[in-house]
């Protein structure tokens, strides 16, 4: 049964307010649940055995940080936990795309939500390779969960619930709507949806469930942020989220406890592990003529980050050994995945500075990249990421102390990486090329990777943190 807490929510007014929807869950028979259980466990055993070599071990922990991708391919299920994908109204998800157009106040979403969020091809880098929109990885992470080997379609074989509600490109679509009621109510129907009408939400209160947000958690934090309104909606401040695991590209990093970093979405998406390999080989072999780079615009405002950004910036644009692009004179090429990836692959350092908010979609391209992200504030990434990123932060970037600074107190950029010797930063970018495959989100189509990709990690952290 529900808790207090749950039934007091559910019997609000907000509620009572709102149309009530009954959908009438069919699931899957057993059978059909059997068979490909037994199916994947034969092909587990199968291809767990390769000639002169030993088999890859299915024993795997988050915090195994030296990733390289291998040619023989990953256990059925590797976690031992099976996930069940809540069968969500159209409504949810991707009825959401067919007022593509309206996404986005500042962009036409329609070419980047095709291929279920991969975005528009990029023929001129190859296979695996597209122009992905940073704000779609719920839609990569459903799609590609849908194919995952960890899938069951029964619910009462599950550990792991996810609920597939695109309320990333829901928030952004509501961002200008003056009532915050209207903002609410299609979260709100979600939160229905599942609490009221699902028996497995009452068996842990929600605990094994979690939801994948494309947006930052500010976005969805309206009552608890305190701040002024930019748009934001008020999923996260619901009690019944709150029990739930939230993956997030950027988490509220002083109190929210159920929220977990997610990586930003970049432009690779292989569908085998050879283009994965190959691409790595690539950045190990790349000659980066420049000690350093930034892309990005300057800002507005009085604002410490503001000032601490254009001072990096004034840094970077009076050095020989530091390429700028600054995306306010140069839009288009910011925006350009072949241009930006060029550029950090000439560098051996990039610049990742706060923005709007902590993070950037940025330091994944720079990982991509095999280039060694400097970080100037601890929530850019040490406190975003810990599933994906090795705990010691010195192993594979750099962190230059800017929080709290004047930009005359600032250090030098150029000085403090002169420091670091030349095969200090060999080791370390080994260590980022090693972090490639973690970070990527793999082609939905590519079920026997050989490596463990950023749905895969996710996963594992979910089963050790909340099952196991």
């Amino acid at each position: 049964m529900l808790t207090k807490k749950h039934s007091k929510f559910l019997n609000s007014k907000q509620f009572h307010k709102l149309k009530s929807t009954v959908i009438n869950h069919r699931y899957s028979c057993v059978t059909l649940s059997l068979f490909l259980f037994i199916l994947f466990w034969f092909s587990s055993f199968l291809f767990s055995f390769r000639i002169g070599k030993k088999p890859l071990s299915t024993t795997t922990q988050s915090t195994n940080h030296n990733v390289v991708a291998v040619s023989t391919p990953p256990a059925a299920c590797r976690t031992g936990v099976l996930v069940y994908i809540y069968d969500l109204p159209p409504e949810f998800n991707l009825g959401l795309l067919e007022d593509c157009q309206h996404l986005n106040r500042f962009t036409n979403m329609c070419p980047h939500v095709a291929n279920r969020g991969l975005g528009q091809p990029l023929p001129s880098l190859g296979r695996g390779w597209f122009a992905t929109n940073q704000f779609t990885s719920e839609m990569l992470f459903h799609a590609r969960l849908e194919s995952h080997p960890c899938r069951t379609r029964d619910p009462s074989h599950a550990g792991l619930f996810y609920v597939p509600f695109y309320g990333g490109l829901h928030m952004s679509s509501r961002s200008r709507e003056p009532d915050p009621v209207v903002r609410d109510v299609l979260a709100l129907r979600m939160v229905e949806h599942v609490v009221g009408l699902s028996p497995w939400w009452q068996r842990r209160h929600g605990r094994d469930h979690f939801i994948t947000l494309g947006r930052t958690a500010w976005d969805f934090l309206r009552e608890s942020n305190g701040g002024p309104d930019f748009g934001a909606n008020a999923l996260l401040d619901m009690p019944p989220v709150k029990n739930m695991s939230v993956l997030v590209v950027e988490r509220q990093p002083w109190t929210g406890m159920n929220h977990h970093g997610l990586p930003y979405p970049s432009y690779f998406h292989p569908t085998t592990c050879g283009e994965m390999l190959t691409w790595q080989d690539k950045m190990r072999r790349s000659k980066r003529p420049y000690l350093f780079s930034f892309i990005g615009g300057a800002r507005t405002g009085g604002g410490a980050n503001a000032a601490i950004r254009n001072e990096i910036m004034r840094q970077c644009g009076a050095s020989p050994r530091c390429e700028l692009v600054n995306c306010a004179a140069n839009g288009s090429k910011c925006h350009n995945p072949e241009k930006v990836l060029g550029v950090m692959t000439r560098s051996e350092f990039c610049l990742q500075t706060p923005g709007d908010s902590f993070t950037r979609r940025s330091t994944f391209d720079a990982v991509l990249a095999g280039c060694i992200p400097v970080f100037f504030s601890r929530h850019t990434c040490y406190t975003q990421y810990a599933w994906f990123f090795p705990q010691d932060w010195r192993s594979y970037s750099v962190f230059i102390e800017a929080e709290g600074l004047t930009p005359k107190k600032m250090k030098k950029i150029e000085d403090e990486l002169m420091k670091i010797t030349t095969e200090r930063r060999e080791k370390m970018r080994s260590k980022v090329i090693g972090l490639i495959p973690r970070v990527t989100y793999a082609h939905p189509n590519g079920t026997t990777l050989g490596f463990r990709d950023a749905v895969d990690v996710a996963l594992e952290a979910l089963a050790k943190n909340i099952v196991n």
